[in-house]
């Protein structure tokens, strides 16, 4: 089955109840030269709705975890069609209406939201002709083990124009990153149009201001940023020469990721001929994970509608937090959640409708439970009901119960101690996060 954004029920199906363990995934970026010919030939030889079909070919034959491509106008239904991933994004559409970019994965996503860069420049080309900008996308790796997702093509050019438009590509993600992603493990990968050792350009933002790891410069330089232009042939011979499209990564407070591989997939992605497929070399990397040591997270559930909020962060500077009051609020659906600690940090989310229940825990009386049962209302997916459940078997519930929930339990000799989710005056999507006993 092929489709766009899977629902969070779906998720229930994929994983049972049993603990996320450690794993590894890989992905791989590559620009796929999808402009008409009539406008772009790419200096790729061959017919190119013959070659998509090759790319979609060896897409499903090495079966990457995780593919973003960048320029995937005019022949994406050719890569479709041979490609057999099950989770994909729809396109935008072709020259000029599409953004080019797309995805291609065999884990669930959700949460996919495209957005246009603010800044573009045509000083060099035709940056403007289409709404290039970039992609999010929320991955839910294993069980509890999440991820978010970066797609980007960022303008090209070295035209002082070209620079300036870049440099606000790129800060727009980084800035989309600390509003909505903080806390969280990611990966940013695509055509960033930029290398380090042009001076100028601003790839260093996502080192500098979201904490990223660049896999090329921590695998193959050694963690040293070139700063002498090293150009890559296509395909490319070795793994040291620099080219635009990039992987960058970070670990977060309830998921530990580690960059193990990083290559040139050139070889890969050849015509029968033994010609090119695309003037970008595609790249890969191979990810391993684990789940966090001091905080945890359960599995989402409701819909993607709201604003993004996470009490990670604060959580992860305080020592052995444990819940301390549980408050609920709902009437017809759930309206609001909150959480008081033991120290006296509280963390409320949702709005202040409903009826509020607080059960106030004894000192070796930990929460442990929680159900949740989803809904529509208006054709969004909401949380209509929860139950908390404290570790003596005492419960806290509000809103209207449904027959679509899951339960969320606490690893053995770990409680609930904060959230994570999307809200507005009601709470449209919950996750719970855990930290030991």
């Amino acid at each position: 089955m092929k489709y766009t954004i899977s629902n969070l029920a779906a998720s229930a199906a994929i994983f049972g109840s049993a603990l996320a363990a450690s794993g590894d995934f890989n992905v791989l970026t590559m620009n796929v030269a999808g402009l008409p010919e009539i406008l772009q030939g790419n200096d790729v030889p061959g017919d190119k709705a013959v070659n998509s079909k090759t790319m979609g070919s060896k897409f499903s034959e090495y079966n990457y975890d995780m593919i973003h491509v960048q320029e995937d106008f005019n022949y994406h239904a050719s890569i479709y069609e041979t490609d057999n991933h099950p989770h994909r994004t729809a396109t935008s559409g072709g020259v000029p209406f599409g953004s080019g970019l797309n995805s291609l994965s065999t884990k669930y996503f959700f949460n996919y939201n495209r957005v246009k860069w603010n800044v573009c420049s045509n000083a060099s080309g035709a940056d403007c002709l289409t709404p290039k900008g970039f992609t999010f996308m929320r991955v839910q790796v294993d069980e509890g083990i999440y991820v978010d997702f970066y797609n980007l093509h960022a303008d090209a050019g070295t035209e002082p124009d070209d620079l300036t438009a870049r440099a606000a590509n790129l800060k727009q993600v980084a800035d989309y990153i600390d509003a909505n992603s903080v806390g969280n493990a990611v990966v940013v990968f695509g055509d960033t149009n930029s290398r380090y050792s042009r001076t100028a350009d601003a790839i260093r933002v996502f080192r500098t201001q979201n904490g990223l790891t660049d896999a090329w410069v921590e695998l193959i330089r050694d963690g040293v940023e070139p700063t002498a232009e090293s150009l890559c042939d296509n395909p490319s011979k070795t793994d040291y020469c620099e080219t635009v499209d990039k992987i960058l990564y970070r670990a977060g407070a309830t998921v530990d990721l580690k960059a193990t591989h990083w290559g040139y997939e050139s070889t890969k992605f050849l015509q029968p001929d033994g010609n090119i497929l695309s003037d970008h070399n595609p790249i890969t990397a191979n990810f391993t994970y684990n789940p966090g040591t001091t905080l945890r997270q359960s599995d989402f559930w409701g819909g993607p509608w709201g604003n993004w909020f996470s009490d990670v962060p604060k959580l992860t500077t305080l020592s052995k937090p444990k819940a301390a009051a549980i408050t609920v609020r709902g009437a017809n659906r759930l309206d609001g959640v909150s959480v008081q600690l033991a120290d006296g940090t509280i963390f409320t989310h949702g709005g202040t409708g409903g009826t509020a229940t607080t059960l106030n825990l004894e000192p070796n009386e930990f929460w442990t439970e929680a159900v949740l049962c989803q809904g529509q209302k208006d054709g969004h997916t909401r949380n209509f009901y929860i139950k908390a459940t404290t570790s003596t078997g005492r419960t806290a519930e509000a809103g209207n119960s449904t027959s679509d929930c899951r339960t969320s339990t606490a690893p053995a000799g770990w409680q609930i101690v904060g959230f994570m989710g999307q809200d507005g005056d009601e709470v449209d999507q919950l996750a719970f996060v855990y930290a030991p006993q």
